[in-house]
């Protein structure tokens, strides 16, 4: 299994998935976490996607599993504009057939999203 993770080591509420990386593949060494930062290049990595990235105003760590969810109305970034548009467009076309994405809170502590994220992994496991 493979996670893609987003996010920029520069901006601090944007780090945490980035952070989170070395702890998770202590957690979970058969998984790998891969760090991603070209969304065109989505298509490469399979029909069943799972991503990790920073999500504003959400207040625990959380699955999305349908696109709709994706709000393409909150841009704040051009990489706000590129994940969402570019998997809505990947899964219309038939590039991707499922994703999920564990989206982590932007205010939140190292500990606790290691803690949530960990439980979010393990609740795809099963």
């Amino acid at each position: 299994m493979k996670i893609l993770i987003f996010g920029n080591p520069l901006i601090e509420k944007d780090s945490i998935p980035i952070k989170l990386i070395p702890l998770l593949k202590n957690k979970f060494p058969n998984i790998q976490f891969k760090e991603f930062e070209t969304e065109e290049e989505l298509k490469d990595e399979g029909k069943n996607l799972i991503l990790m990235d920073s999500i504003q105003g959400i207040k625990k760590t959380m699955i999305i599993e349908n696109m709709e969810q994706l709000d393409s109305n909150r841009i704040v970034s051009m990489h706000d504009f590129g994940v969402s548009h570019n998997l809505k467009l990947l899964k219309k076309i038939g590039y991707i057939e499922s994703i999920k994405i564990i989206g982590v809170p932007q205010k939140i502590s190292i500990e606790n999203a290691l803690k949530q994220v960990k439980e979010k992994i393990k609740s795809i496991l099963v």
